[in-house]
């Protein structure tokens, strides 16, 4: 394998890393905004909630800034054939976005509870359709994408937003809203005293239960879809592009474990992370759920990726222009200075998030709430 296959692989690998951090800090956030009408049943309680993601929600969003910046550079194809084709859902997503960040600020500035309540829907809104359409996109990536490329490499999307609302796509997002739910329970027990724990201690074990019944299913369902396999490419020193290539439809997403039985360690990582969840929530153990949390959703993805591995975005309008790690991707030089800042900042963010939850950590109290004039 060439310095630039070499170079492709690893930013394939960063950025599941990326998208891996991504549904791990998000959605944890996402997940308590998801869940607040249920562990916060009074005006306080739902503070409470806020409050405890509050010193770190805003920082997460960082994760969707490096997603989204690492798929225009590392992938700039696959970014401009995504966003064009899922137009109406960006706007969707972009919208629900701005919602959240004006709900955690407005909410608790005005004393009517009329305000709270408009304002306590918004972030429940806002916190579960991002999630959904999260895994709803992993879910229209094993279906294929309805796209094609004219001669001169102008994308065409030919589908219907309804059309990304398949059963599949559906459960998949359904299977990304009880991972996120799972991990805002935990957190909320993490920082939470009296009702609002024992709401989420019991949220936190059902949720893990549907994730893990969902990510069953799914398994079988990917197994009946018909799988892309990568038939023939342009030789090596010749460019990569969607035109030049053969791919064929039939056999199974899950050829891959065949030929690599390591990769089954993805799946069972799946498992045993949401298990394991279950039972650290049920014996109040939820620093501990929470990791074994992360390790699901890491688990999760990693399946996705090694089954679909080597497409990032799968053509169900003609197959053969399908994009690929090694057609989609941005110039070697290119590829290997991001290498070199990666491996600068993605270290830096994550030793300043857990140095930041490590200062921040601690129970978040009722009376702490109400008599303190900054608190959300």
């Amino acid at each position: 394998m060439n310095t630039f296959a070499i170079a492709q692989v690893i930013w394939w690998v960063l950025l599941g890393v990326l998208l891996m951090g991504l549904a791990v800090m998000v959605g944890m956030d996402m997940g308590v905004g998801a869940i607040l009408r249920y562990v916060g049943r009074t005006d306080t309680e739902r503070r409470v909630a806020l409050n405890i993601i509050g010193p770190h929600w805003d920082g997460n969003q960082v994760w969707f800034i490096l997603g989204g910046g690492a798929i225009f550079a590392a992938f700039p194809l696959i970014y401009a054939t995504a966003f064009s084709g899922f137009y109406v859902v960006m706007l969707l997503l972009l919208w629900t976005m701005i919602m959240r960040p004006i709900g955690f600020e407005y909410r608790s500035r005005i004393d009517n509870p009329a305000w709270r309540n408009v304002w306590d829907w918004a972030l429940v809104v806002s916190g579960a359709v991002p999630m959904i359409v999260f895994g709803a996109a992993f879910g229209n990536l094993f279906h294929g994408v309805p796209f094609h490329f004219d001669w001169d490499m102008t994308s065409y999307y030919t589908g219907s937003f309804l059309s990304l609302l398949n059963p599949f796509a559906v459960m998949a997002g359904v299977l990304s809203l009880s991972l996120s739910a799972m991990m805002g329970s935990l957190t909320v027990m993490s920082g939470a005293e009296g009702a609002p724990y024992q709401r989420a201690r019991a949220l936190a074990q059902i949720a893990g239960l549907v994730a893990i019944a969902l990510f069953a299913i799914g398994g079988f369902w990917v197994h009946a879809l018909p799988g892309y396999q990568l038939l023939s490419v342009p030789g090596l020193g010749v460019p990569q592009t969607p035109l030049q290539q053969t791919v064929g439809v039939g056999g199974s997403w899950l050829q891959n474990f065949g030929t690599h039985p390591l990769l089954w360690l993805a799946p069972l990582l799946g498992f045993t992370g949401m298990l394991g969840a279950v039972f650290a929530a049920r014996a109040g153990r939820s620093h501990l759920g929470w990791w074994l949390g992360a390790g699901a959703w890491i688990g999760v993805i990693g399946s996705a990726g090694a089954a679909l591995f080597p497409f990032m975005l799968p053509s169900s309008s003609d197959p053969s222009m399908s994009l690929t790690v090694w057609n989609s991707s941005s110039s070697e030089l290119t590829l290997l200075w991001m290498i070199g800042f990666a491996a600068v900042f993605v270290p830096l963010i994550l030793w300043y998030t857990s140095w930041a939850f490590w200062v921040m950590r601690g129970k978040v109290t009722e009376d702490a709430v109400v008599h303190d004039e900054h608190a959300y």
